[in-house]
């Protein structure tokens, strides 16, 4: 007898991709070819005009071309390989992966911002401030609607419920949506927006007052915001990729619902998440009288982003295992 047909019901495959993480993939393409046009203008103009503001966003955005290139390639990725069966969860840390990488590009983006500002804090050199100054209003400009373009995917995204297989594997998907590789795309282009207006004020002090200092001195304060924001970013999400994440109000939803039902305990209790919107469970739990796997499952089916559930029963048959509730 076949029952090829009948084992299907309790499959399903390992896509945990979203309708967001396609509009940011498409968003982040646009972000790219805009990134590159400017940083073509700003570090022409940088050079031409000596200004150290200037030149140090024109190679700021060169360095964000690059890590904007690695975040499109990330959604690109992700989605070809959803089905390979290599990536046991899917492949949905990549997008976490590109984020930890985009967070490097901008650490070193800071380092290099300081050590060229500091050089120019002892080393002055002569600035036109007319010219530097419209090519930074018009890095601004790109910079504001890069940002302006990934900032509407950056909100919270909610899927809907899908059945449930009987296997123990729950696939609701009411998902809060973390994608740290669209956070990093998204801080990239924050931060040339920064470096855009700190060369701005910097350049106007210098037309207006002539302390040309302020010049690298932006460079600095630039330098670390970014290298604060890069820190930030790359602790979040090398947690996503150690496994290392706060799951701690799922995880109490979980332990809360399960043990709401009369003679049950869970003993071991396991949450991680395998996607920007996606988290998998695995839980043992301990009771005299164990339910059916479905029950189970309804229970647990409306948690938010809890997209695989792996469930283990534990028969207390022995009267001197006793339970708290």
């Amino acid at each position: 007898m076949n029952h090829t047909h009948d084992l299907k019901l309790w499959q399903h495959g390992h896509d945990f991709g979203t309708p967001a993480e396609d509009r940011a993939e498409r968003r982040t393409r646009w972000v790219v070819g805009l990134a590159f046009a400017a940083m073509l203008v700003e570090l022409a103009a940088g050079f031409l005009t000596g200004s150290m503001a200037l030149l140090a966003d024109g190679w700021h955005m060169a360095s964000h071309v690059g890590a904007l290139g690695i975040a499109a390639y990330a959604y690109r990725f992700a989605r070809r390989h959803a089905g390979d069966a290599r990536y046991t969860f899917g492949t949905g840390k990549v997008t976490a992966l590109a984020g930890y990488s985009s967070a490097l590009f901008l650490g070193a983006v800071a380092a290099w911002m300081a050590w060229e500002s500091v050089g120019r804090l002892y080393a002055p050199v002569t600035i036109l401030y007319t010219e530097a100054m419209l090519v930074a209003v018009f890095g601004l400009v790109v910079n504001l609607a890069s940002a302006w373009l990934l900032d509407h995917d950056q909100a919270p995204h909610h899927g809907h419920a899908h059945a449930a297989h009987d296997h123990g594997h729950d696939h609701s998907h009411h998902h809060e949506h973390v994608d740290h590789n669209l956070r990093a795309a998204y801080l990239h282009v924050l931060a040339d927006a920064l470096t855009s207006v700190l060369a701005i004020v910097a350049l106007g002090g210098g037309m207006l007052f002539g302390w040309a200092f302020l010049d690298p001195l932006m460079g600095i304060i630039g330098a670390f915001v970014v290298g604060r924001w890069a820190i930030g970013l790359a602790r979040d999400s090398a947690g996503v990729l150690l496994d290392a994440e706060e799951h701690g109000h799922v995880a109490e939803e979980i332990r809360r619902t399960i043990e709401a039902e009369a003679d049950h305990e869970i003993a071991d209790l396991h949450v991680w998440r395998i996607g920007p919107a996606s988290r998998a469970c695995i839980l043992s739990l301990v009771t005299h009288e164990p339910l059916a796997i479905e029950q189970y499952r309804q229970r647990l089916a409306g948690i938010h982003g809890l997209d695989h559930l792996t469930i283990e029963i534990n028969h207390c048959r022995d009267k001197r295992c006793r339970l708290r509730n």
